[in-house]
């Protein structure tokens, strides 16, 4: 019995660790597709800028005066600055490995980007050499973490030998 439950708990581990590759992949592609919207909102407001013959430092310092101007100074400063944090962070996770990507996570550029990947996610089988690899880790990680457990609970239980 103590055998099936321990290989229940690895299969459940690697199936789940498994989906870490797949769910990345996902989250660099919204990440990627946040990064070219925005991009183009950008290029618009430079090509504005450029026509009027301001740079874009100038083009924003030139957005006030009125409470609208003022708050479009304020949102498209703000627009800029995600933009260039998630183009950093897409530069970054599209030359990891998967393990990369997986010790990078507590640190994920944009939760809300992260959020709808995850809203969206649909568990897949592993297909790649990343995804069998992590599936092989989350069986061994989660076969050990129920033999810990199982060993903690039952010890109080046990008889012990004396010499």
């Amino acid at each position: 019995m103590l055998r099936l439950l321990t290989l229940i708990c690895g299969l459940a581990g690697g199936l789940s660790v498994a989906q870490f590759p797949e769910f990345s992949q996902q989250y660099l592609q919204r990440l990627s597709g946040a990064v070219d919207a925005l991009e183009e909102v950008i290029a618009d407001f430079d090509k504005s800028a450029e026509a009027a013959g301001l740079t874009r430092e100038a083009a924003l310092d030139e957005l006030q005066g009125t409470v609208f101007l003022d708050r479009r100074q304020i949102d498209m400063g703000a627009t800029i600055k995600r933009y260039e944090k998630l183009r950093e962070e897409r530069a970054k996770l599209a030359s990891s490995s998967a393990l990369q990507r997986l010790l990078a996570t507590p640190r994920i550029a944009d939760s809300e980007i992260a959020a709808r990947a995850w809203q969206d996610y649909q568990p897949a089988a592993p297909a790649t050499m990343e995804g069998v690899s992590f599936g092989a880790a989350g069986f061994l990680l989660g076969a050990f973490v129920f033999r810990l457990l199982w060993s903690l609970i039952t010890s109080p239980f046990r008889r012990h030998r004396h010499a």
